[in-house]
């Protein structure tokens, strides 16, 4: 599976943005999705997790009520709705996949900047 993470950038604390993860090379169905994230010197967390095939969310408590995960099966294509950006959201966003119950997320896109200015 290539996973190819868009849309980060720079916004003002308040402010929205989409974050797309594109998915390539096999189907995605009793795949999970997942989004992290990376703050400089903080380690690596996940923020939300969804399942292809059922749609099924998880969210960490710390974006739970203003993020959103989603997916679009012919676009091949997961999305991370971000809305009421606080400046510790700031990081580089990761989308990763897993199949199943795995553990571990075995493929990883690119990692996309979010800035949030207060």
């Amino acid at each position: 599976v290539q996973l190819q993470a868009s849309g980060g950038g720079w916004v003002q604390a308040g402010g929205s943005l989409r974050l797309s993860c594109a998915a390539s090379g096999r189907t995605l169905s009793g795949y999970v999705m997942g989004w992290f994230r990376q703050a400089p010197g903080k380690e690596r967390e996940l923020v939300a997790q969804i399942t292809w095939s059922g749609g099924r969310t998880f969210y960490a408590d710390s974006v739970k009520g203003r993020f959103t995960a989603s997916r679009d099966k012919f676009k091949n294509t997961v999305y991370l709705q971000m809305n009421s950006l606080k400046p510790e959201d700031t990081a580089v966003y990761y989308c990763a996949a897993k199949f199943g119950t795995v553990v571990e997320y075995a493929y990883w896109g690119q990692g996309t900047q979010v800035t949030v200015s207060s």
